[in-house]
């Protein structure tokens, strides 16, 4: 089976088992991360059992994960005799222990995915975590025989799941693996559906985002345009409604009218609280910041903030996810013309023509991610964080440069990154320049960093650069780093 961006975390899990002891692992991350597509595919059917619990009753996942692990070891195991958390995970342990009794060589890999739904609320996970923390240390006493078990705990209620990792939870100090799954980043994207041209695969990532459920749906063989309309743009779209009913199935989210406005704000442009709060029909209370902070937390919304910002400077929010940008964007604002008219006209008329404009925030995340990926092989310096910069000069002219970020060596990469039809010529260089000169005049010291000699200057444009271009870059004496899409999704 296809497994792509997950080899090193499958990897990591084989070798868990491999330990041959007593075991414990936590995989978190959002829905239709891959979570459980992984953990079904890290170790052979014979030595996995993997329960998915339900968002039901704890009693009935108890009962039901019982008949499941009956019918998985062939043991003969009746609900009523394991009445409590404490007595299932002691069970587990014992049929670990029989199994590599009567084949020493057979490993137990348990897993538990959203295992957030065992029990009613954070503290009664904690409360199962407790149970479960009993029976490890009853197993790995060191008078006890070491059992080839390995438990995985999993869920997509991220807060939930990794406060069991946290200080003072009861099995904090007891894992030895933790790891948050995240969505695919661009490159890996193209791998799930691996359109030709280049350009469409940017695309797609811009469209469809890096969540591997939605690109699963993909069809690689039809246009992107053809995908985008069926998949998303079409009341019955596949990807659509996952997007619609992303919200509701996050675990604990209330007031989900209010997540949704929020977002619907943010896409439409308001970056700032305020301007959200006002858009949302929203107080701009705590309540407010709460919500935000937890858009941010399941990777919707991300904060932005220029590079040299102060603590006291505002925030500015971004969609995280661009899937939801689509949908805020395209989708939502034509959702009665789509129940009225084929979604292959409203991307013609509506989503196409303004297609290029939205690409501008995806490709600079694309650039961004390509740089990280290609910059050891080229040898390229270790960025230390990424940023942009956005604001006005000593005269109060507008100012914004798409790249400003400090390097690991003390040096600060400088750039501009443009989605266009045709090579960029030589004034977006001279205008870069231009910029940051302004910027250190009006005393901003990263302004001053980047125009140094020694400081990189990265320019990504997606049809390349002119020959001017080139030559006045290279004339510049600073390091330069020119990409356009063939060196973006190079290998």
């Amino acid at each position: 089976m296809l497994l792509v961006d997950r080899e090193r975390e499958r990897d990591e899990l084989t070798a868990l088992l491999q330990r041959c002891r007593p075991t414990l692992a936590l995989l978190t991350g959002r829905r239709r991360v891959g979570k459980t597509y992984l953990l079904a595919r890290a170790w052979p059917e014979d030595v996995l059992f993997l329960y998915t619990a339900a968002q039901t009753t704890p009693e009935l996942n108890r009962r039901q994960l019982l008949r499941d692990l009956a019918a998985w070891s062939g043991e003969e195991i009746q609900p009523e005799d394991h009445p409590t958390w404490r007595s299932v995970f002691r069970l587990v342990a014992d049929i670990a222990t029989r199994r590599a009794a009567a084949e020493p060589s057979k490993a137990t890999a348990f897993v538990l995915d959203e295992f957030q739904y065992l029990a009613d609320g954070g503290e009664g996970v904690a409360a199962v975590a407790s149970e479960l923390n009993a029976v490890w240390e009853q197993i790995n006493r060191p008078a006890q025989p070491s059992i080839p078990l390995l438990i995985v705990l999993s869920g997509s209620a991220v807060s939930t799941m990794e406060a069991l990792a946290g200080g003072g939870a009861p099995l904090y100090g007891r894992f030895s693996w933790h790891q948050k799954l995240q969505p695919f980043t661009y490159w890996h994207a193209a791998e799930l559906a691996p359109f030709t041209d280049l350009r469409d695969r940017a695309y797609l990532y811009g469209i469809f985002g890096g969540t591997p459920r939605y690109l699963a749906a993909v069809d690689p063989t039809r246009s992107l345009a053809e995908n985008a309309a069926d998949l998303l743009l079409s009341p019955r779209g596949e990807v659509r409604q996952l997007v619609e009913t992303a919200l509701d199935q996050e675990e604990g989210l209330r007031e989900v009218p209010k997540y949704r406005a929020i977002l619907r704000a943010v896409a439409d442009g308001c970056t700032e609280r305020n301007e959200i709060a006002q858009r949302a029909g929203l107080a701009n209370d705590h309540g407010l910041r709460s919500k935000l902070s937890t858009l941010v937390e399941l990777g919707y919304l991300e904060e932005r903030r220029n590079v040299d910002a102060r603590p006291n400077e505002a925030v500015r929010y971004a969609i995280a996810d661009a899937a939801f940008r689509f949908y805020h964007r395209f989708v939502a604002p034509n959702a009665s013309i789509l129940e009225r008219y084929p979604p292959a006209d409203v991307w013609e008329v509506s989503a196409a023509p303004d297609l290029d404009a939205y690409m501008g925030l995806e490709f600079e995340r694309i650039a961004t991610q390509a740089y990280d990926r290609r910059a050891s092989a080229l040898g390229l310096p270790m960025v230390e964080r990424w940023g942009r910069w956005e604001g006005v000069d000593r005269m109060r002219r507008s100012l914004e440069i798409d790249v400003v970020a400090p390097l690991a060596n003390g040096r600060t990469m400088t750039g501009a990154i443009k989605w266009d039809y045709a090579p960029i010529g030589a004034a977006v260089h001279r205008r870069h320049l231009e910029m940051l000169s302004r910027a250190a005049d009006a005393g901003r010291a990263w302004a001053h960093a980047g125009l140094k000699a020694d400081a990189p200057l990265f320019y990504v444009a997606a049809k390349g650069f002119t020959r001017n271009f080139r030559e006045e870059a290279e004339e510049s004496g600073h390091p330069v780093i020119l990409w356009s899409l063939e060196e973006l999704y190079a290998t």
